[in-house]
């Protein structure tokens, strides 16, 4: 008679990513950017005489914003490259839909707020993907 053998499968060991300054620098970029696109869809889509953003566009941003911020707190804490990954693309949509504003009629300070919200996002993901602290 032979005994059976019990070989359970054991999960592979999950490493954790130890983030570097630069890359906790990017977090806190992230952090602030989806806090401040949260409130998107409360914003008026018609400022008096002049067009605003579609309501659709202020959702979107709304939604991707509070896909980005627990995303962007459980890479921070966790050390999740793919909850990285997802803030970051969550985030870069969300400035992907700004960019309309530099082709149509609108005030030099919004192009400028514009301009400034790419520099971020830039800077932002350029950061969060630096190379974290070898261990």
């Amino acid at each position: 008679m032979t005994a059976a053998t019990n070989t359970a499968t054991t999960p592979e060991a999950v490493t954790r990513t130890v983030w570097s300054t630069k890359n906790k620098v990017g977090f806190v970029l992230a952090i602030v950017n989806a806090i401040v696109n949260l409130p998107s869809v409360f914003f008026p889509t018609d400022t008096g005489g002049n067009d605003g953003p579609p309501f659709a566009i202020m959702l979107v941003c709304t939604i991707l914003s509070a896909v980005a911020l627990p995303a962007t707190i459980v890479a921070w804490r966790n050390g999740s490259r793919p909850a990285n990954r997802l803030a970051a693309a969550s985030l870069i949509v969300v400035t992907l839909t700004s960019l309309p504003a530099f082709f149509v009629d609108v005030p030099a300070g919004l192009k400028l707020a514009v301009a400034g919200g790419v520099v971020w996002t830039i800077a932002m993901v350029v950061l969060m993907f630096a190379p974290p602290k070898r261990g």
